[in-house]
């Protein structure tokens, strides 16, 4: 069974007329003879939609419940089982009901499909999952159901209902779309003409990509090749040098003269490094950013010949026009280049056909400045060249003479034996003055009249023809094996970097440091570094480079304040790559070859993008201070919105009862009434003393005063408001003394007891300090001392551990008016201020021990002093003298 057709009908808003067009489509389909049915279409309350529905069969809907609802949706079994020719199902983006067959209705009409039925359906633009954070940004309205993109893209027909956002206003203003007590609000909302004008814009282009793939695969399916300009479309080749930036620019320019179009940059990399060679990879990467800012598309393509692959691509996307930059060459090697076709962008030229080409001038055009043959084999190899091709000619010429039977024949193949051997050596230029000289020599001693330079026999002026031509040949095919050979090397030795430089970016080993020191290794210098501006501003004068990282040895010259500078001697500018436009990487120790400029672009690029990764980790860790800053504020307020107004209201309970005076209490009751004002006045001191700690361990505001104390001096006064019988203490008589602050440490016990009262009422808690005094662990290597204060209640699982000790978190089942859940956030946060540790353990047979290490005292006097300790009592509570009330046990 052939699959059915899908038409949609795109409207850009609400009330445009797509089911309206919809539906008069079903009445031209059914005057033709064709079986059409409704399978799901609304009329939205708009009388002329519901006059076209009169007359087509509609097949009921199926009513599901959903929260004591019934809802009607499409019945997809009575259209399959109706099987019409063709379907009406209005709304292709509406999620369906829990409890139907498929999620989505485009799911439904895709069944349809696949049972061989025709589907007409609507959808808006806003709908389109790639546009809805657009239309949200545009009209402030988020849109909860979707389509994806490409599911409506398979339609095989998407027809644009499109009218005037005035026209579509006054339609509205009718009373035609919404009903009357919803238009003023519509208009001054979604309608507004901004809103409308921008959906419609929006609509029109992604109409607009539909047609131009849909052209493309009509050009594709007839091997079309001619540009066919339909759309504006420029294609920038770009070489890999400096120019590009200029280029794409231009293009930009010349993009922005038309509405509408493409911007597309193509860098051809080419296979044998011909004409588009020595391309910078820091530049390159440059360009992509540049042209990606500028709503454009960067693509990379490969050929044996830049200007076929540039003109290439340039059809396959249908551009009208092409931007190339001018020849690099100076006007000698353009000259030689013409008389052997010309250069790229005179062959793109040449060659484009009905596609405009813009050929652009730079500064570097025509200056030389373009890829050039280098002395690979090395300055010493090619002095030794010329130096035998002085003396190898001679001395093979007193080898001849010592045959006196020798012709011209055997001379000439010795000497082409040594031009080879002098190519082999030096290369292409000491092989042809070898060349040269050898046959000076054969003519003056071998050829007759022996002892002139004069020929008389016309073979032997071909001989000596021949021996030039085929030892410079020779010397050419030498020199360029010799050099391919040393490329090759070369580039394996590149790749090899490179692949590392990829590998540890890939797996985030590399760091700046690191990549520096591995600068070192792979350049042979002394030292690297990476500077920056120090300010912004001046660009490039010396006393505004600061350095951000370095590795080895760097030169000892400094300007005034330390600084060098790009512009000076001891800043080496062939040794400068530019990473952005505000740092460079420098290497000092020796001049790099222009052949190593390509892999130092490559570090460059490598170094860019771990700034990049530390500027985005930096960034990172600032938004997420900034989020525990806010939930902490927030957590802050609702606890002052909440926590803090029960004990206050409590208090304005009593007190007003007690100021009433038609109203007689008995002492009994006042000194309930009392007593709840005592209560409330403890909780909301303890509240706000737990919110000012917060805050200041925060701030890093909690300074410690510390000096030797004992456990036993301090448990006391922490147990103070523990209800009697509650906790007991044993503690070894001989336990040390710790470095601790009093009033911080009687917080965290009385935090920690009043915690675990709190969590296990029915527990007998026990605060036990270790024999000896001495922990089984230390703290940074040195002994602590140890309280443990144990309850047997029902613990804290351990994966909600590490949760406990953050700010405001409390057990799920605990009353929200027991507190703001700081107490053990306090706790650590003191404990951790005094060099300390807390942590929680599992009590056997069940319950939580929580574990205080603090550093053992040395004697040493304390060195703050007592004005920079910010910790206050715990309570108001803790400056009376009562006795305490609870018992303590001392422990033989």
């Amino acid at each position: 069974m052939a699959r059915g057709t899908l038409r949609i009908f795109l409207g850009a808003a609400p009330g445009v007329g797509k089911t309206y067009e919809m539906l008069e489509e079903a009445h031209r389909l059914g005057t033709r003879g064709e079986d059409v049915v409704v399978a799901f279409a609304l009329d939205h309350g708009r009388a002329e939609t519901r006059a076209l529905l009169e007359g087509l069969e509609i097949i009921p809907p199926r009513r599901l419940p959903y929260r004591g609802t019934d809802f009607e949706e499409m019945d997809v079994d009575a259209v399959l089982h109706r099987a019409p020719a063709t379907a009406i199902v209005d709304e292709y983006a509406h999620s369906n009901i829990p409890g139907s067959r498929h999620a989505k209705r485009w799911e439904d009409i895709d069944e349809l499909l696949a049972a061989g039925i025709n589907v007409l359906s609507t959808v808006n633009i806003q709908h389109l999952a790639s546009l809805g954070d657009v239309v949200s940004a545009v009209t402030e309205v988020r849109q909860a159901e979707t389509v994806p993109d490409d599911v409506v893209r398979r339609a095989d027909q998407i027809h644009l209902v499109d009218i005037s956002p005035e026209l579509l206003r006054q339609r509205l203003s009718d009373g035609k779309i919404y009903a009357p007590d919803k238009i003023d609000a519509a208009l001054s909302n979604y309608f507004r003409l901004g809103n409308l004008t921008a959906l419609r814009e929006l609509a029109l282009l992604w109409l607009a990509d539909r047609v131009d793939e849909g052209l493309a695969k009509y050009r594709a399916d007839n091997d079309i090749q001619a540009t066919w300009p339909a759309r504006e479309r420029i294609v920038i080749g770009l070489t890999g040098g400096p120019e590009g930036e200029i280029l794409i620019r231009r293009g930009a320019r010349i993009l922005n003269r038309v509405s509408g179009g493409g911007l597309l940059a193509v860098h051809v990399r080419a296979a044998d490094g011909v004409g588009v060679g020595g391309e910078s990879p820091q530049a390159l990467e440059a360009q992509r950013r540049l042209i990606q800012d500028l709503g454009g598309s960067y693509h990379i393509v490969a050929g044996e010949d830049p200007a076929t692959a540039l003109l290439e691509f340039a059809r396959s996307v249908n551009a009208t026009q092409v931007v190339v930059g001018i020849s690099r060459r100076g006007k000698l090697a353009g000259l030689l280049g013409a008389l052997v076709g010309g250069g790229i962008g005179t062959r793109v030229v040449r060659d484009s056909g009905d596609i405009d080409v813009h050929m652009v001038s730079h500064p570097l055009g025509g200056g030389g400045a373009g890829p050039r043959r280098q002395g690979d084999l090395g300055r010493i190899r090619v002095a030794a060249g010329f130096v035998l091709a002085v003396l190898l000619p001679v001395l093979l010429q007193l080898l001849l003479a010592l045959n006196p039977d020798q012709n011209v024949a055997t001379a000439v193949l010795v000497q082409l034996a040594g031009s080879v051997t002098v190519a082999l050596v030096g290369g292409l230029w000491p092989a042809i003055l070898a060349a040269l000289w050898s046959s000076l020599l054969v003519n003056y001693f071998s050829t007759p009249p022996v002892g002139t330079l004069t020929i008389n026999d016309p073979q032997n002026v071909l001989a000596l023809l021949v021996f030039v031509g085929v030892s410079a040949a020779v010397a050419v095919v030498v020199d360029v094996s010799a050099r391919r050979s040393k490329e090759a090397a070369r580039a394996r030795a590149e790749a090899t970097t490179l692949s590392d430089l990829t590998r540890g970016a890939a797996s985030s080993e590399d760091t700046v440091q690191s990549l520096l020191e591995q600068a070192l290794a792979v350049f042979n210098v002394r030292g690297a570094a990476l500077y920056s501006p120090a300010e912004p501003g001046d660009g490039g004068h010396r006393e505004n480079w600061a350095r951000i990282a370095r590795a080895g040895e760097l030169p000892d010259a400094r300007t005034a304040n330390g600084a060098p500078s790009p512009d000076q001697p001891d800043f080496p500018t062939e040794n400068t790559e530019q990473i952005d436009a505000a740092t460079r990487l420098v290497l000092f120790g020796r001049a790099l070859p222009a052949s190593d400029r390509r892999l130092l672009g490559a570090f460059g690029v490598h170094l860019a993008a771990q700034l990049e990764r530390q500027q985005l980790a930096a960034s990172r860790r600032e938004v997420l201070r900034l989020a525990e800053g806010n939930t902490m504020r927030t957590s802050i307020l609702r606890a002052v919105s909440h926590d803090l107004r029960t004990p206050l209201a409590s208090i304005k309970l009593a007190v007003g009862s007690l100021l009433q005076k038609d109203v007689h209490y008995g002492p009994e009751l006042v000194h309930e009434l009392l007593l709840a004002i005592d209560e409330s006045s403890d909780r909301l001191d303890v509240l706000v003393g737990n919110l000012l700690d917060m805050s200041r361990i925060s701030t890093d505001a909690a300074k410690p005063l510390l000096k030797p104390v004992r456990w036993s001096e301090v448990i006391p006064a922490a147990l103070h408001g523990i209800p009697a019988g509650s906790a007991r203490t044993e503690l070894p008589r001989n336990m040390p003394e710790i470095e601790a602050d009093p009033g911080m440490l009687e917080r965290v016990i009385a935090n920690i007891v009043e915690n675990a009262v709190k969590y296990a009422p029915e527990s007998d808690i026990v605060l036990v300090g270790t024999a000896g005094g001495l922990s089984s662990e230390t703290l940074a290597g040195q002994p602590a001392g140890e309280l443990r204060i144990i309850d047997h209640g029902r613990g804290v699982p351990a994966e909600n551990v590490v949760e406990m000790f953050r700010p405001f978190q409390r057990l799920t089942d605990v009353p929200q008016t027991t507190g703001v859940g700081l107490g053990l956030a306090v706790a650590k946060g003191f404990t951790e201020a005094m060099g300390g540790t807390l942590t929680a353990e599992q009590t056997p047979g069940g319950g939580l021990t929580m574990v205080i290490r603090l550093p053992l005292s040395t004697g040493a006097p304390a060195h703050q002093t007592a004005a920079q300790s910010p910790v206050k009592p715990q309570s108001l509570l803790s400056a009376w003298t009562a006795t305490p009330r609870h018992h303590t046990q001392e422990k033989p």
